[in-house]
């Protein structure tokens, strides 16, 4: 009864398979692996951009922060949610990469960018001339650190508005997959053919040890992108042994099914929690994350029993009222099983 993250389940065995196969004599390094001329083939292959350059990161900070630092200049802004990742769990690192661009939090429901008020925002930005911060980029989280998702044609509308004033757009995907299987569309409807430039492409949340992959469907970019990754130190030696993680997640659309999986149990998850007495949800479940309130009674059963997850927000406490609801965040991974979901809601009852 694990739901604290899909960053805390294993690796999927075919990926601890392909790292042992990787383990086998010399490579070289620094990316010029064999296994990663296969990666960069699979991913535009994948995504339908045969010119795109891709690379491999061991974090999704790596990859958001230094895709941040190519597209957006220090005096410039990034346009994003007030929720998203890169806002709330970066740790500044996107201000520090690119140098100083500043953020510009945009409002909108379930973590998503109100058009409106992104167009909105856009239009007032840097109107001082040189005493103000300039427009930059756009950045926004697929799926929403609220557990939603954009759809392919929320994601052209974004990109349309910032096309509109010439900026580039990047797609936090550290939960692509999951939102990409939600979504119903292909890789390519989703990025580049609604209009975005670069993508964190994640396996990490997704069955991988630790890789994500940055895409940039320009090719131009990518000599600055290799500067920056070497001089953030984010270039890794023994780089084959990302590049097995990465191949075997594309091999046989596993990172798919994966994905299918963890929506799957979240689902599951979902529609259970709605059943308890007096619990809620308190966003849409899209994706493999499930939002949800219930009696503090029925957390102290789950507590009691061995569950693992967050409370959301963090600061509250088993201690009051038993029919008070508390909120909580539940994540559910390639790894969680019906019998997982099934004991938990049978111990959050109460």
């Amino acid at each position: 009864m694990f739901f604290a993250s899909d960053n805390s389940a294993p690796a999927h065995p075919k990926v601890i398979q392909a790292i042992v196969q990787a383990n086998q004599g010399y490579a070289m390094p620094y990316g010029a692996d064999t296994l990663m001329d296969s990666v960069r083939q699979r991913i535009r292959d994948v995504f339908e951009a045969p010119e795109a350059a891709v690379y491999l990161v061991a974090t999704g900070t790596a990859a958001n922060a230094t895709i941040l630092s190519v597209l957006c200049k220090p005096w410039q802004t990034i346009f994003c949610h007030r929720n998203a990742h890169i806002e709330e769990d970066e740790c500044g690192a996107p201000e520090f990469y690119t140098g100083g661009a500043k953020l510009v939090l945009i409002e909108g429901e379930n973590a998503r960018m109100s058009p409106e008020h992104l167009e909105k925002t856009i239009k007032s930005a840097g109107r001082g001339g040189v005493h103000n911060v300039q427009r930059g980029m756009v950045s926004l989280t697929n799926s929403t650190e609220h557990g939603a998702i954009y759809s392919a044609d929320q994601v052209a509308q974004i990109c349309d508005i910032a096309k509109q004033f010439d900026l580039p757009v990047h797609m936090d995907g550290a939960r692509f997959a999951n939102a990409l299987v939600s979504a119903g569309c292909t890789p390519a409807q989703m990025t580049w053919k609604a209009g975005v430039d670069a993508v964190s492409f994640g396996g990490t949340k997704n069955g991988l040890l630790g890789v994500e992959a940055v895409v940039f469907f320009d090719p131009r970019h990518a000599w600055e992108f290799e500067l920056r990754r070497k001089r953030a130190g984010h270039l890794f030696s023994k780089h084959r042994y990302l590049s097995a993680q990465m191949d075997a997640y594309l091999h046989d659309d596993l990172w798919l099914d994966l994905a299918r999986h963890a929506n799957a149990m979240a689902a599951r998850l979902s529609s259970g929690i709605q059943a308890l007495e007096g619990a809620r949800l308190l966003y849409p479940t899209q994706a493999n994350a499930v939002f949800a309130s219930w009696p503090r009674a029925g957390h102290r059963q789950a507590h009691k029993a061995g569950a693992a997850y967050y409370f959301w927000p963090f600061d509250q406490s088993l201690e009051g009222p038993d029919n008070e609801n508390l909120s909580a965040r539940m994540v559910c991974s390639w790894s969680t099983t019906p019998k997982d979901v099934d004991e938990f809601l049978a111990v959050a009852g109460g």
